[in-house]
């Protein structure tokens, strides 16, 4: 089986559809959704009813912070976020923002563990920035493969038989083999709002047959995600941060 991890999508349209494009170029089998379906772009509506039509087509979606922010109107978040979610809030139906409510905060598949933030405490929405954290997450579980997102910037730590936990940073193309006995958990970049310097769309390739993870990055129409975010209304930095990938 091979499996396409996308997370971060934060309402961005033309980031979703690329990636959807280039993924159907490829032979998968399965596609997850790391959360944080909605906030920060100007098409929460339109990737909503995307997701849900993948959900009935055999996906896994997850709920992020944004998506549970949405539903249930949280806070503790930045200004500019808070203010992408009180304008989503007003975008999206009832019924979409109930989908957002339902979704799990994670799933277990075999081997392998889909949470949008930290392992160890899904609902507290810990970034998973460095080998600390990573150690943290592969320790709350038993999952041998974790993948998550909310970093926005793609990253794999492995952690060996003698509790050595070595971190790696993946490139553009190139497959990295996730070997028995170590266990890893791999951040995935944004598809709608990368932060780490590139403004492609990032998404990521499992070969469950194979054990590789291959990072991938998808050129989209940037320019144009940008002016919808402005043109909604939407806090100038969001738009900016999507031309810069910061």
């Amino acid at each position: 089986m091979r499996i396409a991890l996308l997370a971060d999508i934060h309402a961005n349209r033309e980031a979703f559809e690329a990636c959807l494009d280039d993924i159907a170029r490829r032979d998968v089998d399965r596609l997850v959704l790391l959360g944080d379906l909605v906030g920060y772009g100007a098409d929460p509506a339109w990737v909503v009813a995307k997701a849900r039509a993948l959900l009935s087509q055999g996906a896994v979606i997850l709920r992020g912070n944004h998506d549970e922010a949405t539903a249930f109107a949280r806070g503790g978040m930045t200004a500019d976020a808070a203010a992408a979610i009180a304008w989503t809030r007003h975008a999206v139906s009832a019924e979409d923002a109930a989908f957002l409510g339902a979704l799990p905060m994670e799933v277990e598949e075999d081997d392998r563990l889909y949470v949008h933030a930290d392992a160890s405490a899904p609902d507290r929405w810990i970034y998973v920035r460095d080998a600390d954290d990573a150690r943290r997450s592969l320790e709350a579980c038993t999952a041998r493969l974790i993948f998550c997102g909310h970093v926005h910037a793609p990253a794999l730590y492995g952690l060996t038989a003698t509790a050595k936990l070595v971190p790696f940073k993946p490139v553009t193309g190139v497959s990295v083999p996730l070997p028995r006995p170590r266990r890893w958990l791999a951040v995935c970049g944004a598809v709608g709002q990368p932060r780490d310097g590139d403004p492609a769309a990032a998404w990521h390739l499992f070969d469950v047959i194979s054990g590789e993870i291959t990072l991938h990055r998808v050129p989209y129409d940037v320019a144009t995600a940008s002016d919808k975010v402005r043109q909604a209304g939407l806090p100038e930095s969001l738009a900016t941060r999507l031309l810069r990938g910061r």
